[in-house]
C-alpha cells in the first residue's frame, strides 16, 4: 500500500463499495430534476453522483459541470458565481493536466471547490489485473491504438493539486475509481 502521509488533513477512504455502504451506493435518484445533476448521472454515472451527494455538494446551486465528452468554452464572467466545479473527465485522460489545473486555479473564484476523479494506477497490481482482466486488456489496447492514459496515484494527484494551489479535502475509492474533492487556496482579490 502506498504511503499516504502526504495526504495530511485529508479524509482518505479505501474502497467503499462494501455491503455496509449499500445506502450510499444505491441511493434514490428518481427525484433528480436538476439538469446539472441529470448530466452528472448520465455522463459520470451513479458513483460520481453518489460521491457528490455524500460530500454534500450535489445541492450546491452554484455548481458547474465540465462534460467528459463535449468541449465548451467559458470566459471569466461565466465562472464568477461558481462555487463548485465538477470535472467528469478522468484526470488520466486530460492531455495537458498541469496546464488545465493552472487555468482552473487562475479562473475559479477564491475558495471554489474542484471535484473530479481518476483511475488510481497504484491499484493496478498483478493481483488486481488477474481479478479484472478487462483492465489489463484495455492497457494492451491502448498501446496498439495510440491512446494514452496518464498513470496517476493518490500521491501524484495530491502533489499536482497542491502544486497548483488546491487543498485536498477528501479522496475516496469507489468501485475502482478514485474521486477527490479539493478547494482552491486562492484568496479574494488575488
Amino acid at each position: 500500500m502506498e504511503n499516504l502521509s502526504s495526504l495530511r488533513n485529508t479524509r482518505v477512504r479505501t474502497d467503499i463499495s462494501g455491503t455496509e455502504n449499500k445506502g450510499f451506493l444505491f441511493g434514490d435518484k428518481t427525484g433528480v430534476n436538476n439538469p446539472v445533476l441529470k448530466n452528472i448521472l448520465s455522463e459520470g454515472g451513479d458513483d460520481f453522483y453518489n460521491y457528490l451527494s455524500w460530500i454534500g455538494l450535489s445541492k450546491d446551486p452554484n455548481l458547474m459541470v465540465l462534460s467528459s465528452s463535449h468541449h465548451y468554452y467559458y470566459d471569466h464572467n461565466d465562472l464568477l458565481g461558481i462555487k463548485t466545479l465538477v470535472n467528469l473527465k478522468k484526470l488520466n485522460h486530460v492531455r495537458h493536466l498541469e496546464s488545465f489545473l493552472h487555468i482552473l486555479y487562475r479562473i475559479l473564484p477564491a475558495k471554489a471547490y474542484f471535484v473530479g476523479c481518476f483511475r488510481n494506477c497504484s491499484q493496478n497490481t498483478v493481483a488486481a489485473r488477474l481479478q479484472n482482466p478487462a483492465g489489463y486488456i484495455n492497457g494492451i489496447m491502448n498501446v496498439f491504438t495510440g491512446s494514452s492514459e496518464r498513470s496517476l496515484t493518490k500521491r501524484s494527484v495530491t502533489t499536482l493539486l497542491e502544486e497548483h494551489h488546491f487543498k485536498l479535502i477528501d479522496i475516496t475509492d469507489i468501485n475502482g475509481i478514485t474521486y477527490f474533492w479539493a478547494q482552491s487556496t486562492r484568496r479574494q482579490g488575488e
